[in-house]
């Protein structure tokens, strides 16, 4: 009886070393597969990357001009008042200037005299030339008498002919330059007429361009400077502003100046009027502010209707970039070595393969791969400093979008800075 239970008991031994050997041999490869780190993967895909940048841009008239007369005077009249349109030539105001009336009589005057002049001076050089003519004829016929018939007349006689027929060309050659000189005269007192006369239209002063009056400075009997002096402090008698045609004026960050060039279409928001149109950008400063760190960018607007006024904000959406169908990845898997970007990718059995890439348009989230990998690659996303080359890893993938559209806003043009630097401290 002893010796069965020793029997039962060494059998039962036996069983629980085999299933502990057993159990031991099962979890060595559970243990193994635990000890592979784990990486968090996103699939290389095709996708879309667009860059758009949100604006505040703000209206300038296209031209604005302080009308100056060119000359001194009283205004007699002013046509025109704050919010009038006008076309370019239209009279703005007359001005009265009584001393120049007398002057412009004085020129004609002059004028006249120096026509007269020219009359004397031709008068002249024909009494000259017949004079000449005739003392000529009378010494020729002494001259062919003395040769005809030598010693029959006096050579005492035929000297005083010669000598009174060139000094009656000399005559005729002084005459002839007086009356050179009268007509100079007679052309410098026709411009002098010409100035004067100029002079007096510019007391009708008109507009130089269309656009409308945004300013009115004088009122009737004001003394109205001349535009010409250098006295900076003289005032107009309006401002005109060219609203038909309208600068949208926009700060483009310095990280965007890169993107922005002639032509460029923008999307263009006015709130206040309920309008929208797409515009393209004409010119741009090239230039960094260095306060605001933007470039200011302009689009031309059209306004013949002036419904939208000088002063008006605007939304502007402009996109500096979009590649279509390109390679994407998460900008986690971009891993800076040197001066080369890199990315982690798995190769076969999940090994760590480390591959150069090219970079193009960078987003927020997803990055453009013009070179290094190919769609479908898997590359490691953050934490990549823990994985050596050649390293195998278990991969846990994650889902990442394939396209990303990047919107960001710029800065604000402080135009009150800008209005007192082109007004020059007027009003």
């Amino acid at each position: 009886m002893r010796t069965l239970a020793s029997l039962i008991l060494s059998a039962g031994t036996m069983f629980l070393a085999l299933a502990g050997t057993t159990a031991c041999n099962s979890s060595k490869p559970e243990a193994k597969a635990a000890e592979l780190p784990t990486a968090r993967v996103a699939a290389a895909q095709r996708g879309n990357i667009a860059h758009n940048l949100s604006l505040a841009g703000q209206f300038q008239p296209y031209q604005v001009i302080d009308v100056h007369p060119k000359v001194a005077g009283f205004i007699k009249k002013i046509d025109v008042d704050i919010g009038d349109r006008v076309t370019k030539g239209e009279t703005l105001a007359v001005l009265e200037v009584p001393e120049l009336a007398a002057q412009v009589q004085g020129a004609q005057f002059e004028m006249q005299r120096a026509r007269d002049e020219i009359v004397r001076a031709q008068h002249e050089v024909k009494r000259a030339e017949a004079l000449h003519a005739a003392l000529h004829a009378d010494y020729q016929r002494l001259a062919d008498t003395a040769k005809a018939q030598p010693g029959l007349v006096a050579q005492q006689e035929l000297d005083d002919a010669q000598a009174k027929d060139l000094s009656a060309e000399a005559q005729v050659d002084a005459a002839k330059a007086a009356a050179s000189a009268a007509q100079q005269h007679a052309e410098s007192t026709r411009a002098d007429d010409q100035r004067v006369e100029a002079l007096a239209g510019y007391t009708n002063v008109v507009a130089p361009i269309d656009g409308v009056i945004i300013w009115r400075y004088a009122d009737t009997g004001a003394l109205i400077q001349s535009g010409t002096n250098s006295n900076e402090q003289d005032i107009p008698i309006v401002r005109l502003s060219q609203s038909g045609l309208l600068r949208l004026r926009m700060p483009v960050p310095e990280d965007d100046v890169q993107y922005v060039h002639e032509g460029q279409t923008i999307q263009v928001r006015v709130d206040a009027v309920n309008r929208s149109f797409t515009g393209k950008v004409v010119r741009f400063t090239r230039n960094v502010n260095f306060e605001t760190r933007s470039m200011e960018t302009e689009v031309d607007v059209e306004n013949r209707d002036l419904s939208i006024a000088p002063g008006m904000y605007a939304n502007a959406q402009l996109q500096l970039a979009r590649h279509d169908n390109v390679i994407t990845i998460p900008t986690e898997a971009l891993v800076l070595r040197g001066a080369e970007e890199t990315v982690y990718v798995l190769g076969a059995n999940n090994r760590v393969l480390i591959h150069t890439v090219q970079v193009g348009l960078r987003g927020s989230k997803l990055a453009e791969i013009r070179s290094g990998i190919e769609p479908g690659d898997r590359v490691i996303l953050g934490g990549q400093e823990k994985y050596a080359e050649d390293e195998r890893v278990s991969p846990i993938l994650a889902q990442e979008p394939a396209s990303e559209v990047v919107s960001e806003s710029g800065g604000v043009i402080d135009m009150k800075a800008e209005e007192a630097q082109n007004d020059g401290g007027n009003p």
